[in-house]
C-alpha cells in the first residue's frame, strides 16, 4: 500500500452527508428517523419491526482466520465490499457491532474501520455514540441493585447470598473489579458478599438486547434471566424481582437500530456490541432484519476467527432469529498466515513464501468450519504494503486446490474500487446459494449440553476432547435437570489460538479443551461455557491507547485508533 493520512484524518476529509440523505436512499423517510445530530439516527423501532421481509436478499457472513492480536480487518473488508457491492450497481447494507469503550482506550483501539474503508462519523461511534452501551449497563446494574435490595429486606423467594449469580457491568478495562467485595459498614449497607463486575459487552442484558426481536421479547427475555438461587437451589429470575419492566426501560431507545453511512455514502447500521470471546459476538437480529428488508446484499461481521465468531453467528443468533445465510467472506492477510507458520512478528514484513504455506492449514480449516455448516466461502486477502506477489499467490493457490477461490482487496488504499472484484465474487457466491435447505446447524436442540460443548470443541476447534473437574460437570447436570438443556452453548475462549492457548498457532492437535466454569444465560437464551484463561473483565495493556488520545485545540479527538 501507499503512504496515507491517518485514519481520522481520512475521515475529517470526507464531506458527509446528511443522515436522512443516507436514510432517503436506502428507502426509509425523514418521519422514521430518531436524529442524534446530523450524521446518526436511530431508526424508528415500530418502523424496524414491521418491514416486510424479502426472501430474495441475502445475508453474507464476514468472517477470519485466526487473527493476530490487531485483527485481520473483518470490518475494514465489511465496509469495504459493502462499497464495492454499491459500485457494480447492488443495493447493499453493511451491519456491524457497536465499539466498546474497553478497547478504545485499552490496546485494540475502535471498530469503525480503516483507511479509506471507514464509518462515519468515527469519533461519535466509537465513543459514546448514541448511548445504547451506558443503557445496557444501566439496566444491568439497576438489576445488580434490585438483587441486593431484595437481599436486604429478606424479601420473598428468599435469595442465598452464596448463590447469587448476576454480576454488575462496566464498559472500561478494569482488572481490579474482576473480583470485589460488596455491602461493607455495617447493617445499613446490606450484607457482605463476594461481587464482580464483568464488561459490559460480555454482560447477558447486551445479549438480551442483540437476540431480541421486538420489545415484547425484549421484556420476555429480561424476565427469564436467572439472578441467584433459593437457599434450597431453586433458580430466581429477574421476574421474581418484578425488574424487567423498569429495565425495558432504561432499553427503550437502545432497541432501536442506528444508522451511519461509510465515508463513500453508504448505509451502515451499527447496533449492539457483544464480544466474540466471552459472548455471542453479532450485532443485533433487530438491526440484521431491518438491513434485509431494506437491501438486496447484506454484509455483517462476527467477531475473531470463524471459531468463535461464525460458530456462534451460525448456532445461536440464526438458530434463535431464523436467519439463513447465503455465503461467507474469510478474512485473511499474509502476516497472520506468516505468523501461524512460525515467524516472529517483528520479522512479519519480510517475504517468507514457506512461512505462508505452514500457515495456510489455518486458513484452510477456519474453510473448513464454514463448509460444515453447508455454505459456501470466499477468502477475503486484506491486502497490506510489504505483501509480495509470490506469498499472495501461494493463498490463491492453495485456496484453489480447496475448491474456492482468493481474492486480493485493496480497500483500505482505495476504498469500495478496491473491492470490486471481491465484490462480484461475493455477489456471485450469494445468488448461487442453493438456498435454505443446504445451511444446517452444528447440533440439534435435544443433544445434551455437555454433547454440544464436545461437538463444538472437537468438530470446529479440532480438539481431541473436553474435559472439567467434577464441579464443572455438577454444573452440566444441574442445568440440565433444571430445564436448560435445550440451549446453545457459548463457547469463551482465548480467540488467538484454536485451542485454549494462544502461544499454540496453526491448527493444533490431539489438545483437551477444559472447561473450567458455566454461566447460565437464560434471558439470552444460551450456556456460557468458559475454558483456559479467558477472563470476563480484560485489564489494561502496559501501553494503554488512553495515554495518547486527546482533544485538539480545535475541539477534534486526536490518538483514537
Amino acid at each position: 500500500m501507499h503512504n496515507v493520512l491517518p485514519d481520522n484524518e481520512i475521515a475529517r476529509a470526507i464531506s458527509l452527508k446528511p443522515i436522512t440523505e443516507v436514510a432517503a436512499e436506502l428507502g426509509v423517510p425523514e418521519d422514521a428517523l430518531i436524529p442524534y445530530g446530523r450524521f446518526k439516527a436511530k431508526i424508528d423501532l415500530d418502523v424496524a419491526t414491521s418491514l416486510p421481509s424479502r426472501p430474495d436478499s441475502k445475508l453474507i457472513l464476514v468472517t477470519a482466520m485466526t487473527p493476530l492480536e490487531k485483527g485481520e480487518g473483518k470490518t475494514t473488508v465489511a465496509i469495504g465490499v459493502g462499497d464495492g457491492l454499491k459500485r457494480i450497481g447492488k443495493k447493499a447494507v453493511v451491519c456491524l457491532r457497536e465499539p466498546s469503550l474497553g478497547p478504545c482506550f485499552g490496546l485494540k483501539g475502535g471498530a469503525t474501520g480503516a483507511g479509506h474503508a471507514q464509518v462515519a462519523p468515527r469519533d461519535d461511534i466509537n465513543l459514546h455514540f448514541t448511548g445504547d452501551c451506558h443503557a445496557v449497563a444501566s439496566a444491568n446494574n439497576l438489576l445488580a441493585a434490585l438483587v441486593d435490595n431484595h437481599l436486604f429486606r429478606r424479601a420473598s423467594p428468599a435469595l442465598d447470598s452464596r448463590r447469587i449469580t448476576w454480576r454488575r457491568t462496566l464498559d472500561m478495562n478494569d482488572r481490579a473489579l474482576r473480583e470485589v467485595v460488596v455491602g461493607l459498614g455495617g447493617a445499613a449497607n446490606g450484607y457482605a458478599r463476594e461481587e464482580g463486575f464483568d464488561i459490559t459487552p460480555g454482560s447477558e442484558v447486551m445479549a438480551v438486547l442483540c437476540l431480541a426481536q421486538d420489545r415484547a421479547d425484549l421484556e420476555q427475555r429480561l424476565a427469564r434471566i436467572v439472578i441467584g438461587y433459593t437457599p434450597d437451589r431453586q433458580p430466581i429470575r429477574a421476574s421474581d424481582l418484578a425488574a424487567q419492566g423498569a429495565m425495558s426501560a432504561l432499553l427503550r431507545d437502545a432497541l432501536a437500530p442506528n444508522l451511519v453511512q461509510s465515508l463513500e455514502h453508504n448505509p451502515v447500521l451499527v447496533h449492539g456490541g457483544p464480544f466474540a470471546n466471552i459472548a455471542h459476538g453479532c450485532n443485533s437480529v433487530i438491526a440484521t432484519k431491518t438491513a434485509l428488508a431494506l437491501g438486496d446484499y447484506v454484509l455483517t461481521e462476527a467477531g475473531f476467527g470463524a471459531d468463535l465468531g461464525a460458530e456462534k453467528f451460525f448456532d445461536i443468533k440464526c438458530r434463535q432469529s431464523g436467519l439463513v445465510p447465503s455465503a461467507a467472506i474469510i478474512v485473511a492477510t499474509v502476516e497472520s498466515l506468516k505468523a501461524h507458520g512460525g515467524v516472529a512478528a517483528s520479522a512479519g514484513q519480510q517475504e517468507d513464501v514457506a512461512a505462508v504455506k505452514r500457515g495456510l492449514p489455518n486458513l484452510l480449516h477456519h474453510m473448513s468450519i464454514i463448509n460444515t455448516y453447508g455454505l459456501s466461502s470466499v477468502v477475503a486477502i486484506n491486502r497490506y504494503e510489504h505483501d509480495s506477489e509470490a506469498e499472495l499467490a501461494a493463498i490463491k493457490d492453495a485456496v484453489a486446490d480447496n475448491g474456492a477461490v482468493a481474492i486480493v482487496s485493496e480497500h483500505w488504499r482505495d476504498g469500495g474500487k478496491g473491492a470490486e472484484n471481491l465484490a462480484v465474487e461475493v455477489a456471485r457466491l450469494a445468488d448461487a446459494a442453493p438456498g435454505s435447505d443446504s445451511f444446517q446447524l452444528l447440533y440439534p436442540d435435544d443433544m445434551s449440553l455437555i454433547e454440544k460443548t464436545a461437538t463444538i470443541a472437537t468438530r470446529i476447534y479440532g480438539a481431541a476432547s473436553i474435559a472439567m473437574d467434577d464441579g464443572v460437570r455438577r454444573q452440566y447436570q444441574k442445568l440440565q435437570a433444571e430445564g436448560f438443556g435445550h440451549l446453545p452453548i457459548c463457547l469463551a475462549k482465548t480467540p488467538r489460538s484454536l485451542s485454549t492457548d494462544p502461544r499454540e498457532k496453526g491448527v493444533p492437535r490431539d489438545f483437551t479443551l477444559t472447561i473450567r466454569e458455566l454461566r447460565l444465560a437464560a434471558g439470552a437464551g444460551f450456556v456460557v461455557a468458559l475454558a483456559g484463561d479467558v477472563l470476563m473483565m480484560p485489564g489494561m495493556p502496559a501501553e494503554p491507547s488512553a495515554r495518547h488520545i486527546f482533544v485538539n485545540a480545535r475541539g477534534e479527538i486526536e490518538g483514537l485508533r
